[in-house]
């Protein structure tokens, strides 16, 4: 019990010592609305709301993300965003990573042949779409937090059919082929879903 409060304990210091693509409709123009979500989004900041559930959730997750991230604090630092990110817009952070694994391996770096980018595989015109075209899809937490403002949009379109919404945000939807929402929901049932 000593050692799992320990462990607890490192991780709420390393906690507290770090600060704080979707696809345009037929026509070929963003979707207004979630242009103006993703504008909101960008400019909120916000952190965990409760840091004991924060905390138990990290310990559990750590586990499951090593075969993917060797570094410990790297991984930390990325659950402790995406449980933000997701946490945020009301998502199930497990799912956000599963979308996470799907995408790009956990390579912040990833840039699929359709030019999507970072973890979540965000497309770069919404950074011209939102006013904020300096902004880097690399670093993890303005990708993490447009890659879950843009997938809760699909999640709320498709009132709340995960199989779609995940269809929409992979651009899969109107071919009717479900490939890829099959592939998130086994990475989230098999590995992600919390026991």
């Amino acid at each position: 019990m000593q050692t799992i409060t320990a462990y607890l304990l490192l991780i709420t210091a390393s906690w507290l010592a770090v600060p704080a693509w979707a696809n345009p409709a037929a026509t070929g123009h963003p979707d207004p609305e979630l242009r103006r979500i993703l504008v909101d989004a960008i400019e909120a900041a916000d952190s965990f709301n409760d840091r004991f559930d924060a905390e138990v959730w990290l310990v559990d997750m750590d586990a499951r993300m090593q075969p993917f991230i060797d570094d410990e604090q790297q991984r930390l630092k990325l659950l402790r965003s995406v449980h933000r990110e997701a946490s945020r817009v009301d998502l199930p952070p497990e799912l956000v990573l599963a979308v996470i694994e799907i995408e790009s391996r956990f390579d912040s770096f990833a840039i699929s042949r359709s030019g999507a980018q970072g973890l979540m595989q965000v497309m770069p015109f919404w950074l011209d779409e939102i006013g904020h075209p300096d902004d880097n899809l690399v670093d993890m937490d303005t990708n993490l937090r447009i890659g879950c403002t843009i997938l809760k949009y699909y999640m709320n379109m498709e009132h709340n059919d995960l199989r779609n919404a995940l269809a929409r945000y992979n651009g899969s939807y109107d071919s009717g082929i479900r490939d890829y929402s099959n592939r998130v929901l086994d990475a989230l049932r098999e590995r992600w879903h919390q026991r």
